[in-house]
């Protein structure tokens, strides 16, 4: 299969340590938006993961010529009725870091107790390829909130997000990144991609 270019949608460092490890060994010459500092990033307006997956994907492929690959992601917190869902990254503001969204989110949940602090990582990932043709996969992460943050590792929710497959004893940032694209949404997201992706090359 002769090899193409996949542009990751996304300047965030960690998707794109996270991508480029789960891609590495697919037939793509892998570039990211940052590879194309002339073209604006367009305005996340939608209302779902998937709209705004899907409006990044479009606006990198038609602007560069290249495949484009983007996804959206967030936390979806039971006891909040599903927030921050996807306001995740602007939880605390427009300009919020990582550490300001957790805090709000953990103000938020205090005094909730550990049954009733049930969430999900959730993840879409479009594929889409200048001529009009695209595809889409997604991931879920089931787990539960903790009450403080721990760890060093990943970004983001990572430090208070307990997952399932460890017993609800270990937070996402305390794992290793292979441990952690073992098990994620963006990992599921990105396997199942991965089983559509060859035939979805050869098509083109």
């Amino acid at each position: 299969m002769r090899r193409k270019t996949l542009v990751l949608a996304t300047g965030n460092e960690g998707k794109i340590r996270e991508l480029s490890s789960l891609l590495r060994d697919l037939p793509l010459r892998i570039l990211t938006s940052r590879d194309f500092p002339e073209v604006p990033a367009p305005k996340e307006v939608g209302e779902t993961f998937f709209d705004n997956a899907f409006l990044k994907a479009r606006h990198w492929a038609l602007a560069t010529g290249h495949l484009a690959l983007a996804d959206d992601s967030g936390i979806e917190v039971d006891a909040l009725g599903g927030a921050p869902g996807v306001r995740s990254a602007r939880y605390a503001g427009p300009e919020a870091t990582d550490e300001d969204n957790i805090r709000r989110l953990l103000e938020e949940m205090k005094g909730v107790p550990r049954e009733n602090r049930t969430a999900r990582f959730r993840c879409v990932i479009i594929v889409y390829h200048p001529s009009g043709r695209w595809i889409k996969a997604e991931g879920v992460w089931e787990g539960l909130i903790a009450e403080e943050p721990r760890g060093n590792q990943g970004f983001g929710y990572d430090p208070v997000f307990l997952p399932v497959e460890f017993d609800f004893t270990r937070t996402v940032a305390e794992l290793s990144p292979e441990t952690k694209n073992r098990f994620s949404h963006r990992g599921r997201a990105l396997a199942a991609l991965r089983e559509m992706l060859p035939e979805f090359l050869r098509g083109l």
